[in-house]
């Protein structure tokens, strides 16, 4: 693990946001848990395989979520609760003679006639034998060096946009249809859009009720944001990723955002445009942690805001023109959108809502092709790509299956 114990990574994640600056290899992306430990605990997944589902949430319970989530159709275990449980697996891992490495980047691949040998860590220590990959999708020195060594990487697709925030008491008047909230015992309200603009999907992700949008760039010169949840969804806000669906052939249509020299056909094109899109948000912002933002209704009217509402956002917002940084391709079809959006559902394009730039991580640009059995990196013996950083799931859920599934690949071909 390149980064630190969950424990470590509560005490830098708020030394990051009093100094505002990213610590780079302990962040909300990087350390024990990776990404999901500090994220809203969503728990339901649309895989197919209920019956893994189950073990995976009776799992949760085992080592310290509430049983609640056995039941619930939209099961969450809250930001505030998840790093213990992780804890817990932890410490289960380490009395059943596992052995946890913290502080160790792995820096190479040590191959020999397309076999994996281990892996090499920046401290220069070397640990032997075959590899599950689950770096997380944010780690793109991971990405470059297996592109370097020549291990196949495939473009996929992927989303990107911005983070939308309403006053919750708004989003449960509408959601409940009723002028007086969510009174007393109802819970935090939530919402679902999906449509179809330009023939590109256009849809809210990660939506958290009572929520606070946080910073989830690893470096720095980055802007990223993303959302989480307490498990009592009790803040001011709701908030939700709203994403346009980028392709690998609309690489040419986003051709602004590549660097000089890149290719759109090259594998690594939509890796840079989503670094681009980030150094673009970041630049408009211009300070420590803070991220761009504009007003729901002035970004589909086309306005600057001159003002902003207050926010959950920690680091602090700063009034911008949104589509100085989304390309075209973005920016329009989320303005049609939110009008969509706005139909179904009136008084959700408001004012009192604003935009978030940018919320770019909602999956991997890239994959790791594997085979289907054997679940080895094509190519590759004693590899195995695994979760979302290889572009196998998209969450809790699903990148538990599939570490499951990885781990009893490897263990198969162990006994053989």
């Amino acid at each position: 693990e390149r980064g630190q114990p969950v424990e470590q990574r509560k005490r830098d994640l708020a030394q990051s946001l009093r100094e505002q600056r990213i610590e780079a290899e302990s962040n909300y992306c990087f350390g024990e848990g990776g990404a999901g430990a500090f994220s809203d605990g969503k728990l339901y997944t649309r895989s197919k395989k209920r019956g893994d589902v189950d073990r995976i949430l009776r799992l949760f319970c085992q080592f310290g979520a509430a049983e609640v989530i056995l039941k619930d159709a939209h099961p969450h275990i809250g930001s505030d609760k998840l790093p213990g449980i992780i804890s817990s697996m932890r410490k289960q891992i380490l009395q059943s003679g596992g052995e946890v490495y913290f502080g160790h980047k792995m820096e190479a691949l040590l191959l020999q006639n397309n076999k994996v040998c281990g892996i090499r860590c920046s401290n220069g220590r070397e640990f032997p034998g075959p590899v599950i990959l689950a770096t997380g999708h944010s780690a793109r020195d991971v990405y470059r060096m297996l592109h370097g060594q020549g291990i196949q990487l495939a473009a996929k697709g992927f989303a990107m946009g911005v983070r939308l925030e309403h006053p919750q008491s708004l989003i449960d008047e509408l959601m409940y249809h009723s002028p007086e909230g969510r009174g007393e015992y109802l819970p935090a309200a939530e919402y679902n859009f999906v449509t179809q603009v330009g023939g590109r999907g256009v849809y809210s992700f990660c939506m958290c009720p009572g929520g606070f949008v946080v910073p989830a760039a690893q470096d720095q010169g980055l802007s990223v944001v993303n959302g989480m949840s307490p498990a009592a969804r009790n803040s001011a806000w709701a908030n939700s990723g709203m994403v346009v669906e980028i392709r690998p052939e609309d690489a040419v249509e986003y051709k602004e955002l590549l660097p000089p020299g890149i290719k759109a056909d090259e594998t690594l094109a939509l890796l840079h445009l989503q670094e681009a899109l980030e150094k673009r948000c970041y630049n408009l912002a211009g300070e420590g942690l803070k991220a761009p933002a504009q007003r729901m209704d002035d970004f589909v009217r086309g306005r600057t805001s001159a003002n902003l509402p207050a926010s959950s956002y920690l680091p602090g917002l700063k009034a911008a023109n949104l589509h100085e940084a989304l390309p075209r391709a973005i920016s329009s079809r989320l303005q049609e959108a939110f009008i969509q959006f706005d139909k179904k559902i009136k008084g959700f394009l408001s004012n009192e809502a604003q935009l978030i730039a940018c919320e770019s991580r909602s999956s991997s640009p890239l994959r790791m092709p594997r085979e289907a059995e054997g679940l080895n990196c094509i190519g590759i013996e004693g590899l195995y790509p695994c979760g979302e950083g290889a572009g196998y799931s998209g969450g809790i859920v699903s990148s538990a299956i599939d570490g499951e599934r990885c781990a009893e690949a490897l263990s198969v071909s162990l006994t053989k």
